[in-house]
């Protein structure tokens, strides 16, 4: 889902950063964590943009010309569907190196090197990695690279480093600004990498955590659509799971009847006159039942049939309903102390793990947090401002335009995300038509299903 780049001159220690990076981002819940480098090493184009700064042997805009034909096929073949899939991809170096080695050193202009590569991924987070020239180019001649090689790139000396180091202070300094689309990244730095690995590791660290806490919108996918991706791998490992024999038969965990006969309003009533909000406020977890770490957590113990344990359940969390290991934790042992889940017995010998699992009478509401993920800013927010409201009244007053005047498109991309999501989930209602529109989903939401009578 995120494209994270090391940036830096030769020798600052980018790939050092970035293994560590691919160690640190192991503890989030992406399904994948994937490094990659530009120029590729491995592809005939990566190979012409490497062979040319080696041998010096093309002009500026002809090197140019070769990383960027490079980092679009990269972007568009090998990173982008692995972003699609939730993904966080690690890149050793991306556009603004070019910006910088084509751009400044080889005095094209940021302009038009960014135009050339105007189509290719835009990093989400640029992790700027810095170093004293004199200490860089002593480990460019002690690395391994050059323990292997005897070639000098042409770039390879104390003033072009200089220039170097200078270029990427400033435009990532913010002294100059950087050219669109590539404005849009998310930088930090400069990550000095002067000292120990340790050091470089803490530093890496709370950057993420910083990153991350934020909950950034994606730059290159759509974020529900990457989560939808993911709930459909839920619900598709859920059909393909087999039990154990002689473990106690598990209901699926899709099916048609979820909302159990009741409107989504009424579910959203109960989990509130439900929450226990003064112990909640006493064991430091959020005081209603709509904040993130609930819906997300609940939400995904929706989908998990059979019991669960917190790593597995913090895995399957995805990066859209991302919640920190220990407040997963947290919140766990607070929903088994209140009821909300309860423990079961593992089935797997010796296995001391704790396991839980989510109480039937509370599927509803968890289930329909994944429905209704795509509003639960708009309704926390509609919630805050109408705390006597009927939640019957909540879309309505949500989906509410003056005379003539249509939704906002947001609102519109929400009620089609919504609809795709009930895709995947059914309606609730056995025989309800999924809505498929403001007005339909105005009707799910506040009307349980009517009653049908085989009674003449």
């Amino acid at each position: 889902m995120y494209l994270i780049s090391v940036e830096g001159g030769d020798g600052s220690g980018k790939g050092e950063a970035a293994r560590i990076l691919a160690e640190l981002l192991s503890e989030f819940p992406f399904p994948e964590v994937i490094s990659t480098h530009e120029p590729r090493r491995h592809s005939e184009l990566g190979k012409l943009a490497l062979s040319s700064v080696k041998l010096g042997d093309k002009t500026p805009l002809e090197e140019a010309g070769l990383f960027a034909a490079d980092r679009l096929d990269h972007s568009h073949t090998y990173i982008r569907p692995l972003l699609a899939k939730g993904c966080v991809v690690i890149s050793d170096r991306n556009i603004h190196s070019s910006l910088i080695y084509q751009g400044v050193v080889g005095e094209l202009g940021l302009e038009q090197v960014a135009k050339m590569n105007a189509a290719a991924m835009i990093p989400d987070l640029v992790l700027w990695i810095d170093c004293d020239p004199k200490k860089a180019m002593k480990r460019i001649k002690t690395g391994t690279l050059r323990m292997t090689s005897d070639k000098q790139e042409y770039f390879e000396t104390k003033e072009i480093q200089t220039t170097i180091r200078k270029g990427f202070h400033d435009l990532l300094a913010g002294g100059v600004k950087a050219p669109a689309p590539f404005n849009q990244c998310h930088v930090v730095g400069p990550i000095l990498n002067e000292g120990g690995l340790d050091e470089l590791k803490r530093s890496l660290r709370s950057e993420l955590r910083r990153f991350f806490n934020r909950k950034p919108s994606p730059l290159n996918v759509d974020g529900d659509e990457v989560d939808r991706n993911l709930l459909n791998q839920l619900v598709h490992d859920v059909k393909k799971q087999t039990r154990l024999p002689g473990a106690p038969q598990e209901r699926t965990a899709i099916h048609v009847g979820w909302l159990s006969g009741k409107s989504p309003s009424d579910w959203m009533q109960e989990a509130e006159d439900n929450w226990p909000t003064e112990t909640a406020q006493e064991h430091d977890v959020p005081a209603t039942p709509y904040a993130h770490s609930c819906w997300s957590i609940l939400g995904t113990l929706s989908l998990m049939v059979g019991s669960s344990e917190v790593p597995r359940l913090h895995a399957s969390l995805g990066p859209i309903r991302m919640v920190t290991q220990r407040h997963t934790q947290r919140l766990v042992k607070w929903l088994l102390a209140e009821h909300w889940i309860f423990k079961q017995q593992s089935h797997v010998p010796f296995s001391d793990a704790q396991l839980f699992k989510l109480r039937d009478e509370r599927l509803g509401f968890a289930r329909l947090t994944l429905a209704m993920w795509p509003l639960r800013g708009a309704l926390a927010s509609w919630r805050r401002s109408n705390p006597e409201e009927e939640w019957s009244k909540a879309l309505e007053d949500i989906f509410h335009t003056d005379d003539g005047k249509e939704l906002a498109s947001g609102l519109k991309k929400s009620i089609s995300d919504i609809h795709q999501r009930l895709v995947i989930l059914t309606s609730g209602h056995e025989g309800c038509p999924l809505p498929t529109n403001a007005s339909e989903l105005l009707v799910w939401w506040s009307n349980a299903p009517p009653v049908h009578s085989d009674s003449p």
